[in-house]
């Protein structure tokens, strides 16, 4: 296997390496770095947790060593675009690990923070920054960056960018590059949408690509878990109650069922925090930092939180709902099994998600096996209507709200069938919700007159 010393790496950049205890290279880090250094474009196809911020940023760190000292004001030297606050903090870190024994200006930008900081750390020219694409372009419009310098380009994780939507930002930050620089592709998977993206972009690229696309980690063991979604909770807690998952990320599908799995797992003692868009980043690189630091044994994520979540040994990841992109599966579970590690993925999968297993399976050429050994599994295995209430939902215990559960009316007019019904009564005032009709009786319209016709008919007699 080779090593950092096998290739052409300044004494500065190898000593910072074998500071952090690295001396084999991973195969995406051995195809890729001499490619960069030879200044050839690149494309580098390589799953989660390979290693591929060193990949780019150790060449990076060498090329720059013959323009050192030549920043301008507002001006950048190398630019590296990440598609979420948490992965652009996670390459900063690195990058300045890497280069801590030489004198280059580093900066960071990115959006949910105070930007006057970080116009002010860029007021004098960079030679590398990292950034978001919102905020780079919030502060190009502004005048407090110039990208006409540029000599590298990095785009790293670019299927998650398109999967955010920063295609258009993407092409707006090319459009103001200069057509003479050195452009580095990395990405997890290769669709046809982040292929078309890479050829408009580069020139004359080298490809390396170290495992098929859509493969999973090896080293991760695969389960599937068949449960109803109302027992989903009652499975987590069985499973969470197994001392070897001491180091865990769950996924949900939303931010409103992290918070609430995150509250679930606090009722019953076991630390853990949330992390999600809605998130503040203070609070989001708060609850990051405690689940490195092991204060925290769980961290509840959604997908696109996750490609910011770089935490050594971390022993289960577990789907709590399914993805209902098959590609965002190859993600979360290459959150474990890092850096030549081994790893679990639990996947909970109720009646409704079953459709979504197939797709991953279909993706990653391989059938998920099925663990029967929980007390949910028989429950899991029935029809689809065997359990239609949802006890992870917030409102369960008043009932079920109108038109969210199968069965339930989703006409206007079948909701007042269903009340009477289930009241016993068809007179509104023995209901503990008032019948519709009755909160009319302030308009002017024709229920009204037909009420007030009837009222007539009955007024006593005068005589």
């Amino acid at each position: 296997m080779a090593k950092f010393t096998d290739i052409d790496l300044r004494a500065p950049i190898l000593r910072a390496v074998e500071e952090g205890g690295y001396e084999i290279m991973t195969p995406i880090q051995s195809k890729s770095i001499p490619i960069v250094l030879a200044g050839h474009d690149l494309i580098a196809v390589a799953q989660t947790g390979t290693g591929k911020t060193a990949a780019f940023s150790l060449p990076l760190i060498q090329l720059l060593l013959s323009g050192e000292g030549k920043r301008k004001p507002k001006t950048v030297r190398s630019l590296i675009l990440a598609p979420t606050r948490e992965l652009a903090i996670q390459i900063e870190e690195n990058v300045r690990r890497y280069a801590k024994h030489l004198h280059y200006k580093i900066s960071l930008v990115y959006g949910g923070a105070n930007q006057n900081p970080q116009i002010k750390s860029i007021a004098l020219g960079v030679d590398i920054l990292i950034a978001t694409p919102g905020r780079l372009l919030d502060l190009m419009d502004q005048g407090h960056i110039k990208l006409h310098e540029v000599e590298f380009f990095i785009l790293d994780e670019a299927d998650r960018m398109l999967d955010m939507g920063f295609i258009r930002d993407i092409r707006r930050v090319v459009q103001k590059l200069p057509d003479k620089r050195q452009t580095l592709f990395f990405s997890a998977t290769m669709p046809k949408s982040v292929e078309g993206l890479a050829n408009s972009i580069l020139t004359k690229p080298e490809r390396v690509e170290v495992a098929p696309t859509a493969t999973t980690a090896e080293k991760v063991e695969q389960h599937v878990l068949m449960v109803p979604k109302n027992m989903k909770r009652k499975l987590l807690a069985h499973v969470l109650s197994d001392g070897a998952l001491k180091r865990v990320i769950i996924f949900t599908r939303t931010k409103h069922g992290a918070n609430r799995v995150s509250r679930n797992l606090e009722q019953l003692g076991i630390l853990s925090s949330a992390i999600h868009g809605n998130k503040s980043q203070n609070a989001r690189q708060k609850a990051l930092n405690e689940f490195r630091d092991g204060k925290i044994r769980v961290l509840v994520a959604t997908d696109v939180a996750a490609r910011g979540i770089d935490v050594d040994e971390i022993t289960h990841v577990i789907n709590y709902d399914l993805p209902n992109e098959p590609d965002s599966y190859v993600h979360r579970i290459g959150r474990t099994a890092r850096a030549g590690a081994t790893g679990v993925s639990l996947s909970f999968c109720d009646h409704e998600e079953r459709n979504y297993l197939r797709d991953i399976e279909k993706l990653i050429r391989q059938k998920i096996p099925l663990m029967d050994n929980h007390p949910f599994h028989l429950e899991g295995m029935q029809p689809a209507d065997y359990a239609d209430k949802d006890d992870d939902d917030d409102d369960s215990r008043r009932g079920p709200r109108k038109g969210t559960r199968r069965g339930s009316p989703h006409r206007r007019g079948n909701g007042q069938k269903n009340n009477q019904k289930s009241n016993g009564s068809k007179n509104p005032s023995n209901s503990r919700r008032p019948n519709q009709t009755a909160s009319l009786n302030e308009d002017s319209g024709p229920i009204n007159k037909k009420k007030n016709k009837n009222r007539k008919h009955y007024r006593p007699s005068k005589a």
